[in-house]
């Protein structure tokens, strides 16, 4: 989809709300979609991002809150370990109105990451309710088994639904009545710095030979680590630096051979330092179902950085950046070492060129725009699910 170029009116801006996220992911684990989108909302919003609730033993329920760097308040509802299903339940719900009742009167947006949020705050009313599905969650190793159910009663309680890629957005428009495409985008200042770094390498990875192809990213049942062992076996020269936390995996079953380099995590900050050292970017997805809806960030993260990319057939990878000749896309791993290869032979400034075009069109705050003209017009829709409340009301309903 593209994204129409918006100049927007006052009364087309979500501004001066309150938006209050319900998150599966925490805000310092990897910054990704939600980091992005919530970051532009703070610009013109009070914000906070709910996270899943830590346990600790004997605690007393409460919630922490911090502020991040882009202004949005991370809270964390802290419970006791131990407790059932229905107590958590219920203390989440309690906390939850605590803290709607301790925030300002305003407008109100509820922007839901996850469904499993909703039977500890399916009864709070809010001028919106936003889904924003970045994924298949219901698709992932360890989903919650009421997954499916949940989701289908958030898009009966959704306003408006947005979908992370185009081939989910092609899954669940027939779902809802109001479902936009706004794949991930890029910050392409944060890492077109790659491009101005290649003359010295300052990281931790200085002292790994070349050539080297580099993945980041959260490494987890999306992997295929096998088609990893295997490009890297085939080239024992070629140096594979892989960035990211390991997840839902067992780390030992990870592939441990010389030219194999697992860093860890690394701050989001420090990606383009890394990406600067790196001849070829390389996303070896596994096809399976976690992975048949994934719209990966990293595909025009890698391209702002001037790195070339192969990765598996992944559809919203082969379409748009497959078709137009800006990622290789490989089946196996002789042919994921053999498009390698053409692209450590050199693409000429043609390839550059191009890349920056496509990406021209793309930007965080233009996604958020887009969004936010989407949200303004699902506002003035009669049949929109949920009635305006002032969340200060919402905390006693």
């Amino acid at each position: 989809m593209d994204i129409e170029d918006f100049t927007l009116g006052e009364d087309e801006r979500v501004h001066g709300f309150t938006v209050i996220c319900f998150s599966h992911l925490r805000w310092n684990f990897v910054f990704q979609r939600p980091q992005h989108l919530l970051s532009k909302a703070a610009a013109d919003n009070r914000v906070y991002f709910v996270e899943e609730p830590v346990f600790e033993e004997n605690a007393r329920p409460h919630l922490t809150t911090t502020i991040s760097p882009e202004g949005v308040s991370v809270v964390v509802p802290v419970l006791p370990q131990g407790i059932d299903g229905p107590r958590i339940t219920r203390m989440l719900k309690g906390l939850v109105n605590g803290l709607v009742a301790s925030v300002p009167a305003s407008r109100t947006v509820l922007w839901y990451y996850t469904p499993m949020a909703l039977p500890f705050t399916r009864h709070l009313s809010a001028d919106l309710v936003v889904y924003d599905n970045m994924d298949e969650l219901s698709a992932f190793r360890g989903a919650h088994p009421r997954m499916l159910a949940m989701e289908r009663e958030l898009f009966r309680r959704a306003g408006i639904v947005f979908t992370g890629g185009q081939s989910l957005y092609e899954a669940k428009r027939g779902r809802h009545g109001n479902v936009h495409a706004f794949p991930s985008s890029i910050d392409k200042a944060h890492f077109g710095k790659a491009r101005r770094r290649r003359s010295a390498d300052l990281t931790d990875q200085a002292a790994v030979a070349r050539p080297r192809l580099g993945f980041f990213g959260v490494i987890d049942e999306r992997m295929d680590v096998d088609l990893v062992a295997r490009a890297a076996a085939l080239r024992p020269d070629w140096q594979f630096v892989m960035i990211g936390p390991v997840v839902k995996i067992d780390p030992e079953t990870l592939p441990r051979l010389p030219n194999i380099h697992w860093l860890g995590t690394r701050s989001y900050q420090d990606l383009p330092a890394y990406l600067a050292g790196w001849d070829v970017g390389i996303m070896p997805f596994a096809l399976n179902e976690s992975t048949r809806f994934i719209s990966p960030t990293k595909t025009p993260e890698f391209l702002a950085a001037g790195v070339p990319v192969v990765s598996t057939a992944i559809t919203d990878v082969v379409r748009p950046y497959g078709e137009l000749g800006l990622v290789e896309i490989a089946e196996g791993a002789e042919d994921f070492v053999a498009r390698a290869e053409t692209l450590l032979a050199g693409l000429g400034e043609d390839w550059l060129a191009r890349v920056d075009r496509h990406l021209s069109g793309m930007s965080w705050d233009q996604t958020w725009d887009g969004m936010t003209h989407r949200m303004a017009q699902a506002m003035k829709r009669p049949d929109r699910n949920l009635p305006a409340a002032a969340i200060g009301e919402a905390a006693h309903v």
